[in-house]
């Protein structure tokens, strides 16, 4: 009898590792539950947050707007994104980090200590959790400038690594060092794309009827939704 296959995609790879017959290589239900519950949070949850953000300082910035949507015009024309595209978007690379800084989906790592360690002045015992909050660097004026609060894409024109007065380790949106998020390659190209779509199809205003209350719920969001206005853009192609 021919071994059931469940597809190669990431979840018929989860269902396969599931009913595997070498019990060494079997996940349990409970591992497969959490897979799934991570993937979804990871892979939507974050992004979706992260592009509510970003369509709200786009709504603000307009010159930066149409600077991103000019971008995507001339690498993808009116077609849906591709990959070597992506690789192109630049501008919308800026606009990405520096709301990532600003209001980024996670605002703490969690870490364990495993055993006794000296950081800096401290003395960590094992066995504790510590809370870093990259909220506190991506903010702190020391590494950013006075300007640290304000919405200003060239601080990025270089790339991460000068980006601050200092060091690129001011900057950890996914974490740093081994232990940095897994799917940080797969949200950027996902935000890229969807918001590709978004800057081909719409002009983005912003709603009288927002109000600005971001609230920590797992991931940071806008309290009360984001306001904007979307007008079409008519291509003529």
């Amino acid at each position: 009898m021919e071994k059931p296959s469940f597809g190669n995609d990431f979840l018929g790879l989860l269902v396969n590792a599931y009913h595997d017959s070498d019990e060494k290589n079997r996940i349990s239900l409970e591992d497969f539950v959490a897979e799934c519950k991570t993937f979804y949070f990871a892979g939507q949850e974050t992004v979706n947050s992260l592009l509510a953000w970003i369509v709200l300082h786009l709504a603000i910035h307009r010159d930066w707007q149409e600077k991103g949507r000019r971008e995507v015009v001339d690498i993808f024309g009116n077609q849906n994104p591709h990959l070597e595209g992506i690789a192109k978007l630049k501008i919308m690379t800026m606009i990405i980090n520096e709301t990532l800084r600003l209001y980024g989906p996670t605002t703490v790592l969690q870490r364990t200590v495993i055993r006794e360690i000296q950081l800096g002045k401290l003395l960590l015992p094992a066995n504790i959790d510590i809370l870093p909050l990259n909220i506190g660097l991506h903010r702190n004026p020391h590494f950013w400038g006075n300007d640290v609060h304000h919405f200003k894409l060239e601080r990025f024109a270089e790339g991460i690594a000068k980006a601050t007065n200092y060091t690129a380790a001011a900057f950890f949106p996914f974490g740093l060092g081994p232990r940095s998020c897994v799917g940080m390659t797969f949200a950027m190209i996902e935000t890229k794309i969807a918001l590709s779509m978004i800057l081909q199809r719409y002009t983005i205003t912003l709603s009288p009827a927002y109000v600005h209350s971001p609230i920590l719920i797992l991931t940071r969001q806008p309290q009360n939704g984001i306001q904007v206005i979307l007008e079409p853009i008519h291509s003529n192609a």
